[in-house]
């Protein structure tokens, strides 16, 4: 089975706002089973669009708990209560673990891969990595929440790795 490669900072997709899916087609229902993989393979508990190269709302997620693996499609955050800080870490931004404030509950509202409407009350990992994966779909990530001097660092340390890579 085929997986997708992950898209590394600071490549321009990671930017994008990403657009709603109007129909749930075998195509999207495709790319999210080779998310899931890519997921899976890559060891981590979720995958946004944007990570894969694709500027459409769609998320993988399996925080191993009850909830187990979730695609969803249109993801939304319609409710937020508290907040705690923790490190996190990103399959884009390899090496680098940022302290990142996030709402402690969430509420969710998505469509399953079938179309159909489900909404998720939620805390703890399951609540940090819904946050993550949407930032994603809005463009934003992990690096923006450092302050601006350690920003230009991972910057320049993300630009100069790719520039050697090049030669």
């Amino acid at each position: 089975m085929d997986t997708f490669e992950i898209v590394k900072y600071p490549s321009s997709i990671l930017r994008k706002k990403a657009k709603e899916v109007k129909h749930i087609s075998a195509e999207q229902r495709e790319i999210l089973d080779r998310m899931a993989r890519t997921m899976y393979e890559n060891e981590a508990v979720g995958v946004a669009a944007e990570q894969v190269n694709l500027d459409i709302k769609l998320i993988v997620i399996d925080a191993r708990d009850k909830h187990g693996l979730l695609k969803l499609v249109n993801p939304e955050i319609i409710e937020k209560e508290g907040m705690e800080y923790m490190n996190e870490q990103c399959l884009s931004c390899p090496g680098v673990a940022v302290r990142v404030p996030r709402a402690s509950k969430v509420k969710v509202r998505a469509k399953n891969e079938r179309g159909e409407d489900v909404t998720f009350e939620v805390d703890g990992l399951l609540a940090r990595i819904f946050q993550h994966e949407i930032d994603h779909l809005n463009g934003r990530i992990i690096i923006d929440y450092l302050n601006p001097i350690k920003k230009i660092f991972v910057y320049f340390r993300f630009y100069l790795k790719n520039l050697f890579k090049r030669r």
